[in-house]
């Protein structure tokens, strides 16, 4: 969903929201980079609809405590695959 950047920007924050989404998986669902997403919803978003930016920055926050987390089950889950072969 490229163009019309404030539309993008409202529902990217939703999905994050809505699904306690990352921005790498809000990224992918929307046809946009990383970087795009990241800019939206930490910049645009701010000036756009301060209200749904706490509530996104707060899914984020999250997400990056837990961060560590998932990369660990990643990589548990690659070696358990390369032990079966």
């Amino acid at each position: 969903m490229k163009g019309m950047p404030e539309e993008r920007t409202v529902l990217a924050a939703e999905y994050i929201i809505e699904k306690g989404a990352t921005v790498r998986a809000a990224a992918k669902k929307f046809g946009v980079s990383k970087s795009t997403v990241h800019k939206d919803v930490s910049e645009r978003l701010l000036k756009i609809n301060p209200k749904l930016y706490e509530e996104v920055r707060a899914v984020l926050d999250k997400n990056k405590q837990e961060r560590h987390l998932r990369g660990g089950e990643a990589t548990k889950e690659k070696y358990a695959k390369l032990l079966i072969r």
